[in-house]
């Protein structure tokens, strides 16, 4: 089994360390680390250090510093415009995509989409897709952590100025995700719709913006699965997988 992965603001400049906090009552309390055990701290952005404990407390451990690794960001990047989702299927695709590797994630406020973020709702509703980013992350020992986009949301003119040469999910479209030709670098930005899917007006902005519609297969898959498997597709295409 991997050694477990903890995320830091940032990692320890020294041959030694302590990992407190949140994280550190994490990795004594919860995991129950003992001395001699190895782990992982990493800062999200792609720097990652393994390290020993060397002593352990309740809500804390002290750590050796064994390596040091910095690992480039991918390129190209990987975006999901995702359609808000009512109750947990959003928190779902996030939680998924990032396992799978997505780099950012932007929240649009689609016409169809059924929960709606606003003021201090909104706000707290961005924050659930922070920390699960976050979390999964962690479980899938990941050095990077993907940005949660919007303010807390996107509008559809917002997402649209991102989809230059980008794609948006459509099961009408002729196109297959599996077919087109991809960059080289830069970012690729997939529109993913909520339950009710992209209504008419929304498709033909993000067409006129530079977006082509594709289909992954002949199933209709679900708001928290379709980035998900478009995700995995495109990961094998730009050998990541």
């Amino acid at each position: 089994m991997s050694a477990p992965l903890f995320l830091v603001d940032a990692l320890p400049g020294g041959d030694t360390c302590t990992l407190d906090g949140p994280e550190g009552h994490h990795a004594a309390s919860v995991q129950r680390l003992r001395v001699g055990e190895e782990l992982i701290l990493a800062d999200g952005r792609g720097g990652s250090a393994t390290a020993r404990a060397t002593a352990t407390a309740k809500a804390s451990l002290e750590l050796q510093i064994l390596t040091r690794q910095t690992v480039a960001a991918p390129d190209p990047r990987l975006v999901v415009i995702q359609g808000i989702a009512k109750g947990d299927r959003g928190e779902l695709a996030v939680q998924a995509m990032t396992e799978v590797g997505v780099d950012e994630i932007v929240p649009w406020a689609a016409s169809r989409s059924v929960a709606q973020w606003r003021a201090e709702r909104g706000a707290k509703a961005r924050e659930k897709w922070v920390a699960t980013a976050r979390e999964a992350a962690k479980q899938a020992r990941r050095v990077f952590v993907p940005v949660i986009g919007g303010a807390p949301d996107v509008s559809t003119a917002q997402a649209a100025g991102r989809l230059a040469g980008g794609f948006v999910l459509h099961e009408e479209a002729t196109e297959r995700l599996s077919r087109v030709d991809l960059p080289n670098s830069g970012e690729i930005v997939l529109v993913v719709g909520p339950e009710g899917g992209i209504d008419d007006r929304e498709l033909a902005a993000f067409v006129a913006a530079g977006a082509t519609p594709v289909r992954l297969g002949e199933t209709v898959l679900r708001t928290s699965t379709a980035g998900v498997a478009a995700l995995s597709l495109l990961a094998t295409r730009l050998d990541r997988w």
